[in-house]
């Protein structure tokens, strides 16, 4: 299993991506030791390394802050924001940018060493999505809030694009060694076992690719929608497990598929609801979240067999941490969870201030959410827009936390970076 520097250097854990931590987390809240504040939402999920937590933000910077005290150690401009999550390997800061960019910083200081110019960094969109209308208006989709995070092994940093391509650069200079070309968007991260790069595509597609010549080994099939393109593509990245790759997808499973032959193994259909996070591979389970169905699952990684199931109030875009018997991740309405691995009881939930000041009124007392519609409830687009606006004003977590000497870091909508004990 193919891994880089510390083991919250890259985005959920490793190159494999499995979102299994080795340090302990809390096990009770103790409280916020220590919050950072940023000038927008923060959707990228931070890597922790040599005592400074990386990460991006909606204001068009890239962070340093030192992991003990939360000061700011540096910041570095781009012209866009900042939706993908920093990957730190050999002295050197890797990440995306809406403004097209690929940056390679220095780590100690946030100089920029270089940059590489995609084709152009987009959300998702298409005509009639989730239904809306006008049927002809072509709308960028707000759920589709994160960029690919990079992966970096042997010299080489890989990462996919807006532009329809996964790329292989070189680690010290940006020279392109590769593309990869695919008939859709590419928001997915890179996961990397052996010698082969696994990624999907919004094509409906996932890749295996040979990490030295980009040439594809296989590719797998998933479900279509070219109606109104709500069961379609892949925001979930790949975690790669004893020769398995396990993918969630936006046409309602989960998938099972042998990494070698890229045959599937089982899939889990989740009642037409979204898999937008990465799975966590931990001890024979896979643990996941649901969107419509709002609920955080662990299934037997051998056969997909259900073990337990959690409901959670609202949607889940933060792909769970595994640490010391404990699964963490947030949900839409600005809360964090524990959850015991055996049991699946919540051990205990973390809300952001957004969340409990709830300034917009769109929460119950009992915070499940007031008039709450489906996605394919929504009248027009600006309905759409602003139910998302909804869910960003309560602090949203959907940024994925890292753990580290038994402290959880991660991002929230209300722009704060949260470090918890």
């Amino acid at each position: 299993m193919a891994q880089i520097g510390h083991a919250q250097s890259t985005f959920h854990g490793n190159n494999a991506r499995t979102g299994v931590y080795q340090s302990s987390g809390p096990k009770t809240l103790k409280g916020v030791k220590w919050q950072f504040k940023t000038g927008g939402s923060i959707v990228s999920s931070p890597a922790v390394v040599s005592g400074v937590v990386y990460f991006g933000s909606a204001d068009g910077n890239l962070y340093a802050v030192d992991q003990k005290t939360g000061q700011q150690k540096w910041k570095t401009q781009t012209r866009g924001p900042v939706a993908s999550s920093p990957a730190v390997a050999d002295g050197f800061v890797f990440f995306l940018s809406y403004d097209g960019g690929f940056y390679c910083l220095d780590a100690n200081s946030g100089a920029r060493k270089w940059r590489f110019a995609t084709t152009y960094e987009k959300r998702f969109e298409a005509k009639s999505l989730h239904g809306s209308t006008p049927a002809e208006q072509t709308v960028p989709d707000p759920h589709d809030v994160f960029l690919s995070s990079p992966a970096v092994l042997n010299g080489r940093v890989y990462f996919g694009s807006s532009d329809g391509n996964v790329y292989a650069l070189d680690e010290k200079t940006g020279v392109l060694h590769w593309k990869f070309e695919t008939k859709g968007i590419v928001h997915a991260s890179p996961a990397i076992a052996g010698n082969t790069i696994y990624i999907g595509s919004w094509d409906s597609y996932l890749y295996a690719l040979d990490a030295e010549t980009g040439a594809e080994k296989w590719r797998f099939k998933t479900g279509e929608d070219p109606i109104i393109y709500n069961q379609v593509g892949f925001q979930s990245s790949p975690a790669v497990v004893d020769g398995v790759v396990y993918v969630g997808c936006r046409d309602a499973h989960l998938y099972a598929i042998d990494a070698r032959t890229g045959r599937k193994k089982w899939d889990y259909p989740t009642s037409k609801s979204w898999v937008n996070v990465t799975p966590a591979v931990f001890d024979g389970a896979v643990y996941f979240a649901t969107g419509d169905t709002r609920r955080f699952h662990a299934v037997e990684a051998a056969t997909g067999r259900l073990r337990f199931t959690v409901p959670v109030l609202t949607v889940i875009f933060s792909s769970p941490a595994i640490a010391d018997g404990l699964a963490y991740f947030g949900n839409l309405n600005g809360s964090l969870y524990a959850v015991d691995l055996k049991s699946g009881a919540v051990v205990w939930e973390f809300q952001t201030e957004a969340s409990k000041k709830d300034i917009l009124q769109f929460l119950n007392p009992d915070r499940t959410r007031k008039n709450e519609v489906t996605i394919s409830g929504f009248n027009d687009f600006e309905d759409m827009y602003v139910y998302w606006y909804k869910n960003f004003s309560l602090g949203a977590i959907v940024s994925s936390p890292v753990v580290d000497q038994g402290e959880i870091f991660f991002g929230s909508t209300d722009g704060f970076l949260y470090a918890l004990q």
